[in-house]
């Protein structure tokens, strides 16, 4: 359990670095770009470490330091696109629309309502 904890957590610091050192070298003016990029090059990394992951065989500690470390602290947009890909995979359409809007609607509404909160 320490050791997978010490997996995640080395990962997700180095991807949480890489994610602010993109928001310095990418600037915000009209379209929040470093975001964006870290979202797109996060997923994309995403789908290739689970597509390699998911042919080796023991391969727990790379998955722990890479895939929920690395990508979970560059962006857990990554995270939320590979579970679409999964449910699209098994043919749950539904719950996959249904998990898209859900997460776009509640997680815009709830950061206005909690940024509101905090400014009124």
């Amino acid at each position: 359990m320490i050791r997978n904890i010490a997996f995640v957590a080395l990962g997700g610091a180095v991807g949480s670095v890489v994610r602010y050192i993109t928001s310095q070298l990418i600037s915000f003016k009209k379209f929040p770009l470093s975001t964006f990029t870290v979202n797109i090059i996060g997923s994309f990394l995403i789908g290739i470490l689970m597509g390699y992951i998911s042919k080796q065989m023991n391969a727990q500690n790379w998955q722990l330091l890479l895939v929920t470390g690395f990508c979970g602290g560059f962006t857990t947009f990554s995270a939320f696109s590979w579970e679409i890909v999964l449910m699209l995979q098994q043919q749950r359409y539904a719950n996959a629309f249904l998990y898209i809007a859900a997460t776009l609607i509640l997680g815009i509404g709830f950061t206005f309502i909690g940024f509101r909160m905090t400014t009124v």
